[in-house]
């Protein structure tokens, strides 16, 4: 699978990083979401790679990238941490510059690089997300609403190690249990792999404890300091789930950024595996914009 790209592990300092590289013209990171790795993309990055370089890495903590340490404040999985890779991974790989796609955790690393550092993302794509912050305010206020679909929000960010014995006690059972036949089997083999390695459950649950306090935290100021997104930004969301009644998505990503266009894929939440055709036509026509 994405045999035509390069693989490598990268080293970028605190982090080594599953990384795939190929095609020509001007880069494009891709990122992955939860439970996933890189290979979400194997059906779109092709596409994209007949007129971009594309990059495509595993997130530190999840796939076959290592599982830094973390700490109390679970810094080493905020995003703020998680895009710092992702400048150094661009910047040895010699791109001065690029646009980022993320999906789900994936989204939330692109934003927030494009907020840290606006003059290295010339353009920005986020799928099936709002901001961390926004999804917070909207869970404080809609209770269950919120809870019985999204619960491992709460259930993944409780404290160490409850959430981590629970899925390594059977990790096949709590991920992909329905809806499998989304995934190609290879891509589905390699999601089940690392999500057996309790060092990757491990990471994956710091993920969203430093989505429920520094992430947030950090939203929230630079939201109350005004900082905003520089770049364009495409926001693409799965139409038959529930974000798109949950949130005029466009108006969230507009408190965020100036240049805002998108629309909902008539799909699921993996939108690269369920309407890569799609995705890949909405992308091609941004990057190109």
């Amino acid at each position: 699978m994405l045999d035509e790209f390069k693989l490598s592990t990268v080293d970028v300092g605190e982090a080594r990083l599953r990384v795939r590289t190929g095609g020509s013209g001007p880069p494009v990171l891709l990122l992955h979401g939860h439970p996933q790795t890189h290979l979400i993309w194997h059906l779109v990055a092709p596409v994209l790679a007949e007129r971009f370089t594309v990059v495509l890495a595993d997130l530190r903590g999840y796939g076959e990238s290592n599982k830094p340490p973390t700490t109390d404040g679970h810094q080493p999985y905020s995003k703020r941490t998680m895009a710092l890779d992702m400048v150094r991974l661009m910047d040895q790989l010699g791109h001065g510059s690029y646009a980022v796609v993320g999906h789900d955790r994936g989204g939330r690393v692109a934003y927030r690089l494009a907020l840290d550092h606006p003059d290295l993302v010339t353009r920005l794509a986020v799928l099936d997300i709002v901001p961390t912050a926004d999804m917070w305010r909207f869970a404080e206020g809609a209770g269950k609403r919120f809870g019985l679909v999204n619960y491992h929000w709460y259930f993944l960010a409780m404290p160490h190690d409850l959430p981590e014995r629970i899925i390594t006690a059977a990790p096949d059972r709590y991920y992909f249990t329905t809806g499998s036949e989304r995934f190609h089997p290879d891509a589905l083999a390699d999601y089940l792999r690392c999500v057996r390695n309790p060092e990757t459950v491990h990471a994956m649950c710091e993920d969203y404890r430093a989505g429920a306090g520094i992430d947030d935290e950090l939203d929230e100021e630079d939201r109350s300091a005004g900082r905003r997104i520089q770049c364009p930004v495409l926001a693409l969301w799965a139409g038959k789930d529930e974000l798109g009644r949950w949130f005029d998505v466009l108006e969230t990503w507009r408190g965020w950024a100036d240049d805002v266009s998108g629309r909902p894929i008539d799909a699921g939440h993996y939108l690269p595996e369920e309407a890569p055709d799609e995705v890949s036509a909405a992308l091609m026509t941004f990057l190109d914009r």
